[in-house]
Protein backbone atom coordinates (compact mmCIF):
# COMPACT_ATOMS: atom_id res chain seq x y z
CA UNK A 1 0.00 0.00 0.00
CA UNK A 2 1.27 3.58 -0.65
CA UNK A 3 2.17 5.76 2.60
CA UNK A 4 1.31 9.29 3.17
CA UNK A 5 0.90 11.90 5.76
CA UNK A 6 -1.61 13.43 6.97
CA UNK A 7 -1.69 16.18 9.70
CA UNK A 8 -4.49 17.14 12.08
CA UNK A 9 -5.70 19.21 15.11
CA UNK A 10 -7.85 17.66 18.28
CA UNK A 11 -11.10 18.25 18.68
CA UNK A 12 -12.05 20.05 22.46
CA UNK A 13 -15.50 18.78 22.29
CA UNK A 14 -17.57 16.16 20.57
CA UNK A 15 -21.06 15.74 19.07
CA UNK A 16 -23.03 17.38 16.46
CA UNK A 17 -22.81 21.23 17.65
CA UNK A 18 -19.29 20.60 17.53
CA UNK A 19 -18.79 18.92 14.42
CA UNK A 20 -21.05 21.71 12.56
CA UNK A 21 -18.39 24.46 13.94
CA UNK A 22 -15.97 22.46 12.51
CA UNK A 23 -17.24 22.28 9.19
CA UNK A 24 -17.96 26.14 9.54
CA UNK A 25 -14.13 26.17 9.01
CA UNK A 26 -14.27 24.29 5.80
CA UNK A 27 -12.50 21.22 8.29
CA UNK A 28 -13.72 17.74 8.33
CA UNK A 29 -14.34 16.35 11.86
CA UNK A 30 -12.71 12.92 12.36
CA UNK A 31 -12.11 10.11 14.64
CA UNK A 32 -8.91 7.67 14.80
CA UNK A 33 -9.83 4.36 16.75
CA UNK A 34 -8.78 0.30 17.05
CA UNK A 35 -5.95 1.36 19.89
CA UNK A 36 -6.04 2.04 23.17
CA UNK A 37 -7.93 5.14 23.18
CA UNK A 38 -10.09 6.71 20.06
CA UNK A 39 -8.75 10.00 19.76
CA UNK A 40 -11.17 12.55 17.86
CA UNK A 41 -9.70 15.19 15.69
CA UNK A 42 -10.33 17.86 12.06
CA UNK A 43 -8.24 18.07 9.19
CA UNK A 44 -8.24 19.87 5.89
CA UNK A 45 -11.28 19.68 3.82
CA UNK A 46 -8.57 19.57 0.80
CA UNK A 47 -6.42 17.23 2.41
CA UNK A 48 -8.76 14.46 2.67
CA UNK A 49 -10.35 14.92 -0.77
CA UNK A 50 -6.98 13.89 -2.28
CA UNK A 51 -7.46 10.53 -0.37
CA UNK A 52 -11.09 10.17 -0.76
CA UNK A 53 -11.08 11.39 -4.76
CA UNK A 54 -8.95 8.18 -5.90
CA UNK A 55 -9.08 4.46 -6.34
CA UNK A 56 -6.35 3.79 -4.49
CA UNK A 57 -5.68 2.83 -1.00
CA UNK A 58 -3.57 4.48 1.25
CA UNK A 59 -1.44 3.47 4.98
CA UNK A 60 -1.78 6.88 6.29
CA UNK A 61 1.08 8.47 8.73
CA UNK A 62 -1.55 10.63 11.61
CA UNK A 63 -0.45 13.33 13.56
CA UNK A 64 -2.54 14.72 15.78
CA UNK A 65 -0.67 17.32 17.32
CA UNK A 66 2.48 15.49 17.45
CA UNK A 67 0.39 12.07 18.26
CA UNK A 68 1.78 9.73 15.03
CA UNK A 69 -0.33 6.70 14.05
CA UNK A 70 -0.40 4.78 11.31
CA UNK A 71 -4.55 4.19 10.44
CA UNK A 72 -6.39 3.51 6.98
CA UNK A 73 -9.85 5.29 6.11
CA UNK A 74 -12.22 2.54 7.65
CA UNK A 75 -15.98 4.57 6.42
CA UNK A 76 -16.35 8.15 4.99
CA UNK A 77 -20.17 10.34 5.63
CA UNK A 78 -20.89 12.12 3.09
CA UNK A 79 -23.43 15.26 2.40
CA UNK A 80 -26.40 13.23 0.49
CA UNK A 81 -26.97 16.40 -1.58
CA UNK A 82 -23.95 18.34 -1.92
CA UNK A 83 -21.75 14.92 -1.81
CA UNK A 84 -19.31 16.84 0.92
CA UNK A 85 -17.36 15.56 3.48
CA UNK A 86 -18.81 15.48 6.71
CA UNK A 87 -17.14 12.87 8.70
CA UNK A 88 -14.27 10.23 8.72
CA UNK A 89 -13.26 7.45 10.97
CA UNK A 90 -9.91 5.99 11.12
CA UNK A 91 -8.96 2.19 11.59
CA UNK A 92 -5.70 2.64 14.01
CA UNK A 93 -3.27 0.09 12.53
CA UNK A 94 -0.83 -2.74 14.17
CA UNK A 95 1.94 -4.71 12.75
CA UNK A 96 0.31 -7.99 14.21
CA UNK A 97 -3.05 -7.47 14.49
CA UNK A 98 -5.05 -8.75 11.13
CA UNK A 99 -7.38 -6.06 9.56
CA UNK A 100 -10.31 -5.92 7.04
CA UNK A 101 -10.33 -4.14 3.37
CA UNK A 102 -11.58 -2.92 0.38
CA UNK A 103 -9.00 -3.32 -2.41
CA UNK A 104 -9.08 -2.70 -5.99
CA UNK A 105 -9.10 -4.89 -8.66
CA UNK A 106 -6.63 -3.56 -11.92
CA UNK A 107 -7.35 -5.66 -15.01
CA UNK A 108 -3.96 -6.94 -16.77
CA UNK A 109 -3.73 -7.56 -20.37
CA UNK A 110 -5.88 -7.48 -23.08
CA UNK A 111 -8.64 -10.31 -23.19
CA UNK A 112 -8.55 -12.63 -26.21
CA UNK A 113 -12.36 -12.35 -26.39
CA UNK A 114 -12.65 -8.49 -26.48
CA UNK A 115 -10.10 -8.73 -29.65
CA UNK A 116 -12.24 -11.19 -31.29
CA UNK A 117 -15.63 -8.95 -30.61
CA UNK A 118 -16.61 -9.46 -27.22
CA UNK A 119 -17.38 -7.39 -24.17
CA UNK A 120 -15.31 -7.30 -20.85
CA UNK A 121 -17.39 -6.90 -17.93
CA UNK A 122 -15.90 -6.37 -14.33
CA UNK A 123 -18.29 -7.32 -11.95
CA UNK A 124 -16.25 -6.45 -9.28
CA UNK A 125 -13.90 -3.07 -8.55
CA UNK A 126 -13.23 -3.85 -4.93
CA UNK A 127 -12.44 -7.22 -3.14
CA UNK A 128 -12.76 -7.37 0.73
CA UNK A 129 -9.73 -8.92 2.51
CA UNK A 130 -7.83 -9.98 5.85
CA UNK A 131 -4.20 -10.09 6.41
CA UNK A 132 -1.27 -8.52 8.72
CA UNK A 133 -0.86 -4.76 7.17
CA UNK A 134 2.15 -5.73 5.45
CA UNK A 135 1.05 -8.54 4.02
CA UNK A 136 -1.94 -6.51 2.14
CA UNK A 137 -1.66 -4.96 -1.44
CA UNK A 138 -2.39 -1.53 -2.71
CA UNK A 139 -4.36 -3.74 -5.52
CA UNK A 140 -5.57 -7.11 -6.74
CA UNK A 141 -4.19 -8.00 -10.18
CA UNK A 142 -6.41 -9.75 -12.81
CA UNK A 143 -4.63 -11.11 -15.39
CA UNK A 144 -6.92 -11.19 -18.40
CA UNK A 145 -5.39 -11.78 -21.37
CA UNK A 146 -5.77 -15.43 -21.99
CA UNK A 147 -9.77 -14.88 -21.36
CA UNK A 148 -11.99 -16.45 -24.28
CA UNK A 149 -15.59 -15.55 -24.96
CA UNK A 150 -17.69 -17.22 -22.40
CA UNK A 151 -14.48 -17.38 -19.66
CA UNK A 152 -14.63 -15.38 -16.58
CA UNK A 153 -11.96 -15.31 -13.53
CA UNK A 154 -13.31 -15.68 -9.92
CA UNK A 155 -12.40 -15.09 -6.12
CA UNK A 156 -10.61 -18.39 -6.61
CA UNK A 157 -8.53 -16.99 -8.93
CA UNK A 158 -6.86 -14.32 -7.63
CA UNK A 159 -5.63 -16.37 -4.21
CA UNK A 160 -2.73 -14.10 -2.30
CA UNK A 161 -0.15 -15.40 0.17
CA UNK A 162 -0.57 -14.22 3.48
CA UNK A 163 -4.34 -12.62 2.52
CA UNK A 164 -7.20 -14.07 2.94
CA UNK A 165 -10.17 -13.03 0.48
CA UNK A 166 -13.51 -12.63 2.35
CA UNK A 167 -16.07 -12.77 -0.66
CA UNK A 168 -17.73 -15.40 -2.23
CA UNK A 169 -15.02 -18.01 -3.28
CA UNK A 170 -17.08 -18.75 -6.66
CA UNK A 171 -18.11 -15.24 -7.35
CA UNK A 172 -17.23 -13.85 -10.49
CA UNK A 173 -14.92 -11.15 -10.75
CA UNK A 174 -14.26 -10.34 -14.50
CA UNK A 175 -15.86 -12.02 -17.86
CA UNK A 176 -15.74 -12.02 -21.36
CA UNK A 177 -19.53 -11.48 -23.01
CA UNK A 178 -20.70 -11.99 -26.39
CA UNK A 179 -20.83 -8.50 -27.42
CA UNK A 180 -24.98 -7.67 -28.23
CA UNK A 181 -25.69 -8.25 -31.95
CA UNK A 182 -22.38 -9.08 -32.85
CA UNK A 183 -21.91 -12.35 -35.33
CA UNK A 184 -20.86 -15.65 -33.84
CA UNK A 185 -18.13 -15.65 -35.72
CA UNK A 186 -15.89 -14.69 -33.59
CA UNK A 187 -16.50 -17.51 -31.53
CA UNK A 188 -16.31 -19.94 -34.25
CA UNK A 189 -12.91 -19.17 -34.84
CA UNK A 190 -12.01 -19.66 -31.02
CA UNK A 191 -13.64 -23.03 -31.15
CA UNK A 192 -12.01 -23.91 -34.68
CA UNK A 193 -8.25 -22.92 -33.44
CA UNK A 194 -8.92 -24.66 -30.21
CA UNK A 195 -9.99 -27.85 -32.47
CA UNK A 196 -7.00 -27.20 -34.86
CA UNK A 197 -4.64 -27.21 -31.76
CA UNK A 198 -5.82 -30.28 -30.30
CA UNK A 199 -6.01 -32.18 -33.62
CA UNK A 200 -2.21 -31.23 -34.16
CA UNK A 201 -1.14 -32.45 -30.90
CA UNK A 202 -2.25 -35.55 -31.42
CA UNK A 203 -3.67 -38.35 -33.91
CA UNK A 204 -5.91 -37.22 -36.66
CA UNK A 205 -9.09 -39.37 -36.49
CA UNK A 206 -9.40 -41.72 -39.60
CA UNK A 207 -11.86 -41.25 -41.93
CA UNK A 208 -14.00 -44.34 -41.69
CA UNK A 209 -13.68 -47.13 -39.61
CA UNK A 210 -12.52 -50.77 -41.12
CA UNK A 211 -15.60 -52.73 -41.42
Amino acid sequence: MKQVSLSGSARQGVGKKDAKAVRNEKLVPAVVYGGKNQVHFKVKHTAMEKLIYTSDVHKIELDIDGDKRTAIIQDIQMHPVTDKIMHVDFLELFDDKEVKMNIPVRTKGRAIGVMNGGKLQQVFRRLKVMGLPSAIPGEIEADISKLRIGQSIRVKDLQMEGVKLLDPHNAVVVSVKMARGASTASQDDEEEETAEGAAEGGDAPAEGGEE
